[in-house]
């Protein structure tokens, strides 16, 4: 039986059990008076009993939709006047339905819920036609006599009623409804949003469910249709962040430096100072909340702050608190109104929680106020299971003679006041353990694993000192819901090579425990038996035996960080499912061969991406170039995306990653950002026939390099090395050619009419665009840029005008009548003036002489 099944039914089982305790005890004991306790239930009126008091009843029947498709759930409704005591419900109601062929189908006894006389039920058609639905209540009676409360916050009071009551028969109906081919619609669902969103979401988009996640993922978190295949619907040390997005693209939505780092230069010469920029432990409802140390009045105080994940707006800082939180909860209230009632989820609360010390802290994720501080002793912590529900382990014999153990508990407070007060851990069940630690855990199929080092004395050290160095391993599996001791087993330490490379990569799932070992293979066996299963390939040599100290399980697979890349065994066979690779471009960076090391065991695994990164176990000076955050896709390890820096991902939530820079000393957020679209087209009016050059702009808007160019996703990670990090805007691979995004141009007319100008593709290096045009006619028209927005960047846009008037009328020469020919009549006229000069020349000249 499942784990879930096991604890489920024994946390309704004790907490009515516990509740009915609480309410009993404090009644007054009079256990004769109860002996007559009845049934609250109605009865049929015993034949010769005359009922103390009788009432009138009116039945009440509601049915939709009508019309309604066939083969369509029809919702019923029945409800009475008047209303009955919390103690009663009625019996034996009746719904007949009759189909258009005549024949009738009747649905009962059905009985009400207690206190409000009600009930409903969903009735399928099948066939076309004129139905018709009556409701019948045949009568009810009463005896007197003592009644408990089953429901509702009076849950287990007894109450006495000196009388008998007699509810006479009613009925409603019967009523016509019609029943078609066609399906009737519902609400048009709403799809998941692609483009820039923010919190809160309406509950109207309630189909946007799978990505409203939290982080970190704790508890139950499995189920709904958009589950990945083969992953445990249990939190255990998966690393595994289901119902939310991450970011696709390199994209920096803002920074904040949280420490100093960086080459230090000087007489430092290449060494650098790593330190990272620190993260949040929460996201809830796209708020984060991180612990940070500030100067305030001089003093350094520890800060709790809430800020938001999309811009890292601060909304409240609080100092003087002890202890912060580090889960979320959801807890709904325990006691239904109304039997049936689904989950009293009108009790649904969100608390941020701290187990520890001894202590269970609850706070408000609004104002970060405690709300509630109660003891958990004689347990100091808790592992989180499933929601507000914890298992630990307790000793409650000596260290010489230890006598475990293990506490499944929960916290509780007044019987149907979620509000209330005397809050206390309710413990659940309280079971024998056979070691001092819940150990990894598979929850879903109910069974935890704990280990110990053999050590020989020869090579491993003494037994009992601290320095050791395990040949071999002890692993012990037992049930959670018995406490049992299912199987104990050891590896071959003889070998010399069976000991942990590292605890931290034990994990359960799927009714398999796997771990690495010092031979650099993975080693699973099955939970239930101890049984082997099988010994991992290696992807290579020598590398590939050289992994890290952390996992991941997804998607069917187990999946490490390894000095030649990242691996994904499969869990049935150990067989590579995956492997991604990062070489090193350049030769002497890296000492493993040409493989980039992964020693980290840091990753988060949300949206179908693997996040992790590139970083060493003792890194030497000076720093190693080239290391990266790398996403890759979980399913597949193809490559996403990657950008320079030491980036230790953490928080994943609302499409946002968070990743610490030991490179630099700031706190990274990746992830959308708004974009800004400008356009412009000449002022004046053009004539007909004339064209125009439309330009704008397509700026970042995100606090991280506000103003700055948006570019494609290929083109990402260099964009913000540069911005960033200082990297050229080339990249050091210089095959890189920077890429804008494309926008759309769109003209409308005054008309109405609707031209397509066209696509054009920004400049990377200055966001800017533009495109001639040659307005088809006459008339304004209004010219719309419209850039879609991708992976990185929400959409814009933004219009102008461009008004065009009549071409210009063209230039007409009139006829020309032909001129006279004036050329012989100014070669007469010439020669008529050279013959009269020549004429006074002689007369002059006959007179001088």
């Amino acid at each position: 039986m499942p784990f879930k099944r096991n604890f489920a039914n024994a946390t309704v089982i004790a907490l009515i059990l516990l509740m009915a305790s609480v309410w009993l005890n404090i009644l007054p004991v009079q256990a004769a008076e109860y002996l007559n306790m009845r049934d609250g239930g109605s009865v049929p009126l015993p034949s010769g009993a005359t009922p103390d008091e009788t009432y009138e009843t009116i039945a009440y029947l509601s049915f939709r939709p009508n019309p309604i498709g066939v083969g369509q759930p029809l919702l019923v409704n029945l409800w009475f006047q008047p209303p009955l005591h919390a103690t009663r419900y009625f019996k034996g109601l009746s719904v007949t339905f009759t189909r258009p062929d005549g024949t009738t189908d009747n649905i009962g006894p059905i009985n009400t819920f207690q206190g409000d006389a009600t009930a409903w039920f969903e009735y399928v058609t099948d066939q076309v036609g004129t139905w018709k639905i009556k409701f019948d209540f045949p009568g009810g009676y009463f005896p007197a006599g003592n009644y408990s409360v089953t429901a509702a916050y009076l849950y287990g009071n007894v109450i006495n009623f000196t009388k008998s009551v007699y509810y006479k028969p009613s009925s409603d109906g019967p009523y016509e409804f019609v029943v078609q081919d066609a399906q009737v619609l519902s609400w048009p669902p709403s799809p998941l949003p692609t483009d820039y969103w923010t919190r809160p979401v309406s509950p109207e988009n309630r189909e946007w469910w799978p990505i409203l996640g939290n982080y970190p993922a704790t508890g139950t978190v499995g189920g709904g249709s958009n589950w990945p295949a083969k992953t445990n619907k249990y939190m255990s040390n998966y690393w595994f962040i289901p119902y939310v997005q991450g970011p696709k693209t390199a994209h920096i939505a803002w920074k904040r430096q949280g420490a100093v780092g960086g080459l230090i230069g000087g007489t430092m010469g290449q060494l650098s100072y790593s330190s990272g920029g620190g993260g949040p432990s929460i996201v809830y409802a796209g708020r984060a909340y991180e612990t940070i140390s500030k100067i305030v009045d001089g003093q350094i105080i520890s800060v709790w702050r809430c800020y938001d994940i999309r811009t890292g707006e601060i909304f409240w800082e609080r100092t003087g608190l002890t202890q912060t939180p580090t889960m979320i909860t959801y807890v709904e209230r325990t006691v239904a109104m109304v039997p049936g009632e689904e989950a009293g989820r009108s009790g649904m609360n969100v608390h941020l929680v701290y187990v520890g010390g001894g202590r269970y802290i609850r706070y408000d994720p609004w104002l970060g106020n405690v709300n509630l501080n109660v003891s958990i002793s004689p347990m100091t912590t808790g592992t989180l299971y499933a929601s507000d529900y914890f298992l630990s382990v307790q000793n409650i014999g000596t260290s010489a003679k230890p006598n475990y153990r293990l506490i499944n508990w929960t916290i509780i407070g007044d019987i149907g006041f979620p509000s209330g007060t005397n809050w206390r851990m309710g413990v659940i069940n309280n079971i024998s353990w056979p070691v001092s630690s819940v150990g990894t855990a598979d929850y879903e199929a109910g069974i935890a694993v704990t280990t110990a080092s053999i050590v020989t004395p020869g090579a491993g050290g003494d037994p009992l000192g601290i320095l050791q160095v395990p040949y071999g391993q002890r692993i012990m599996a037992a049930s959670l819901t018995t406490g049992n001791l299912l199987w104990n087993i050891t590896t071959d330490s003889t070998k010399g090579t069976e000991g942990f490379f590292s605890g931290s990569t034990a994990v359960a799932d799927h009714g398999k425990w796997a771990v690495r070992l010092n031979d650099g293979h993975w080693h699973c066996w099955s939970l239930n038996s101890g049984q082997k299963l099988w010994e991992s390939e290696l992807s290579s040599w020598p590398w590939g035996t050289f992994g890290c100290y952390g996992v991941q399980s997804y998607g069917g697979n187990i999946i490490a960080n390894q000095y030649d890349g990242v691996v994904a065994y499969d869990w049935d066979t150990g067989k590579i499912s995956w492997w991604y690779e990062y070489k090193a471009e350049y030769p002497f960076e890296t000492p493993y061969q040409d493989n980039y090391p992964w020693f980290t065991g840091t990753a988060r695994i949300a949206d179908g991406v693997l996040y992790t990164y590139n970083t060493e176990h003792s890194p030497s000076q000076p720093i190693q170039r080239g290391l990266k955050l790398h996403a890759i896709n979980a399913t597949t390890g193809e490559g996403i995306w990657n950008i320079t820096g030491c980036l230790a991902p953490a928080a994943v939530a609302d499409g946002y990653l968070t990743a610490s820079n030991s490179y630099d000393g700031y706190m990274y957020v990746f992830g959308k950002g708004k974009s800004a679209t400008t356009v412009t087209a000449p002022d004046v009016i053009i004539q007909k026939g004339d064209g125009v050059v439309i330009k704008g702009t397509v700026l970042d808007l995100s606090p991280a390099q506000p103003g700055t160019p948006c570019v494609s996703k290929e083109s990402m990670a260099t964009q913000m090395e540069y911005l960033h990090m200082q990297h050229p805007i080339d990249g050091l691979d210089h095959d890189i050619q920077m890429t804008g995004v494309q926008v759309k141009l769109t003209a409308i007319g005054s008309d109405g009419s609707v031209v397509d100008i066209g696509e054009v593709t920004t400049n990377a290096y200055y966001g800017t665009f533009g495109k001639e045009w040659t307005p088809p006619a006459e008339g304004t028209y209004e010219i719309v840029a419209s850039f879609a927005g991708d992976e990185s960047y929400g959409s814009s846009g933004a219009s102008t005008m461009v008004s065009v008037g009549p071409a210009s009328a063209p230039i007409e020469i009139p006829a020309q009548i032909a001129p006279p020919d004036y050329t012989m009549t100014i070669v007469a006229g010439v020669v008529a003036i050279i013959v009269a000069v020549a004429l006074v020349g002689i007369l002059l000249f006959r007179k001088i002489k």
